[in-house]
């Protein structure tokens, strides 16, 4: 991930989504009650009325964006736009946002929707500056919001269950007991969420076929994934999905037939607020450069060609949209975050920075393990086998409950965290002749952002490194700065999926 600046932490929502796609979309629908719907019961409880708001409430465009010095995404998990793997964030739609990001000199904050009902408006009321979710362009939305042009384009398709003894039978003979004609959806019940562009193109095939489909209205925190894998269990019989999502899914899911198509290829784009007509030209323009290079065509292979990819994440504990872990250390890191007192998960940010959770990893300096430990530091920390995670995670914690007891001295928790990691990559000398400096500059030497921080960078110049209050010499302190950055940016991504 691109590290921020100094001044500023990537700050995502504490709110996870498992939705699958935007607002309400498609043509004008026709009253619902001459139709079949009805309401999934996954949910009883009743909804609290929202009031959408559909026209810009704030005035924020490029100027104002670089301005701030942060592009705000409204996202969220799912198997193409957003999800961290084995430690790691990725996504199509959050790797071009990275790219954009870059493009236009800012860095990149995500901001995790729960709810896709209320994404839209959440735009409008400047809670983002776009959309990234793999967005369909239908002139009910455009009503509300603006678009880029297209990144991609799909078509939506039925997704439904294999008859059970499927492998025994011929090609022709499943095909007899599938619906491969969307006119056989007549008076089929179709689960999909009822803000989604599935349910209005249903409507609207509805009274192209001439007769009721039985679409069943499903809450808006339900996500594509949650109903391709209830079709697949048998809970219910059909849903329907953007092809790029249904293919992710039949990769692991080997039951499920996605060949019937619904509609015609529709455009995917990133909704932008109307009031944001410089966001959009730059946008556009971006995305026809990137769109002519090799590197979007190597990105979209990524995602949506790569079958074997799709199977081993679905597949593995570790990917956020389907697993609940973070590595295959979690309950040791536990124990030793219990030890430290830290939350968990910080822990194993801070692990992954260091390792990526490979035990036998080596640095050019010659730390090893999960947590990097040098040979004369793991040996004063009682490690005999360096390369032993249990050990290796041990020997870590007691060096970072010994800087806790150096650092005591600070008095707020969270920037005493700061200044433990900045010590942990960099040593706590550097750190101190950092704090020096900051005193002699009237900047607070107990505040690491913008501050100590601020100073550590500097540390790499001679006319600072050579001060007479350093006492440790030249730092180069990009290193550690961003080492602090990068853990609690990734501790916030996994706040949204690992329970504490």
């Amino acid at each position: 991930m691109k590290p921020m600046n100094i001044a500023g932490i990537i700050f995502i929502s504490i709110m996870c989504l498992w939705g699958c796609e935007g607002q309400q979309g498609g043509a004008q629908l026709p009253a619902t009650d001459s139709l079949n719907v009805e309401t999934a019961g996954i949910n009883p409880a009743p909804h609290p009325v929202f009031q959408e708001v559909i026209t810009p409430q704030v005035e924020v465009d490029l100027q104002q964006i670089k301005e701030r010095g942060r592009l705000i995404a409204l996202t969220g998990y799912s198997s193409n736009s957003y999800f961290v793997y084995k430690g790691e964030t990725l996504g199509f739609e959050y790797e071009l946002l990275n790219m954009l990001a870059e493009n236009l000199g800012v860095e990149l904050e995500i901001v995790i929707v729960r709810d896709l009902d209320q994404i839209f408006s959440m735009l409008n009321e400047g809670k983002g500056d776009l959309i990234a979710y793999s967005m369909t362009i239908t002139k009910e939305r455009l009503k509300k919001v603006d678009f880029s042009r297209p990144h991609s384009f799909i078509h939506q398709v039925l997704v439904q269950r294999m008859p059970e003894n499927w492998r025994d039978l011929k090609r022709h003979e499943i095909d007899k007991q599938l619906i491969l004609n969307p006119v056989n959806l007549i008076g089929k019940k179709v689960h999909v969420r009822k803000g989604s562009s599935y349910y209005s193109r249903l409507v609207n095939l509805s009274d192209e076929i001439g007769g009721d489909i039985d679409i069943v209205e499903v809450p808006g925190n339900v996500s594509t994934e949650e109903l391709i894998a209830q079709v697949s269990s048998g809970e219910i019989e059909y849903t329907v999905a953007d092809e790029n999502y249904a293919l992710i899914n039949a990769a692991y899911l080997q039951n499920i037939d996605i060949r019937t198509a619904i509609s015609f290829p529709q455009r995917i784009g990133w909704p932008i607020r109307s009031n944001s007509p410089d966001l959009k030209l730059a946008i556009d323009k971006w995305l026809r450069k990137i769109k002519s290079e090799p590197t979007y065509n190597v990105l979209f292979d990524k995602y949506y060609r790569n079958k074997r990819f799709f199977k081993q994440r679905v597949k593995s504990d570790y990917y956020s949209v389907t697993g609940g872990k973070i590595s295959p250390y979690d309950d040791m890191i536990k124990e030793q975050a219990e030890f430290l007192q830290w939350d968990w998960r910080l822990l194993a940010s801070q692990i992954y920075q260091e390792s990526q959770f490979d035990p036998k990893a080596k640095s050019w300096a010659g730390a090893r393990g999960l947590m990097q430990l040098m040979p004369r530091t793991a040996r004063s920390l009682g490690v005999t086998k360096v390369n032993n995670p249990r050990q290796n995670l041990i020997g870590g914690a007691k060096y970072l409950q010994w800087l806790e007891k150096y650092w005591a001295d600070i008095p707020d928790s969270t920037e005493r965290i700061k200044f433990i990691l900045g010590s942990y990559n960099a040593g706590q000398g550097h750190v101190e002749d950092a704090r020096r400096l900051a005193k002699k500059n009237d900047h607070d030497p107990n505040i690491w952002d913008g501050h100590v921080a601020e100073w550590l960078l500097k540390k790499s110049k001679k006319q600072y490194f050579n001060d007479d209050v350093v006492e440790h010499g030249y730092c180069r302190g990009q290193e550690p700065v961003e080492y602090v950055i990068e853990i609690f940016d990734r501790y916030s991504e996994y706040q949204q999926f690992a329970s504490r």
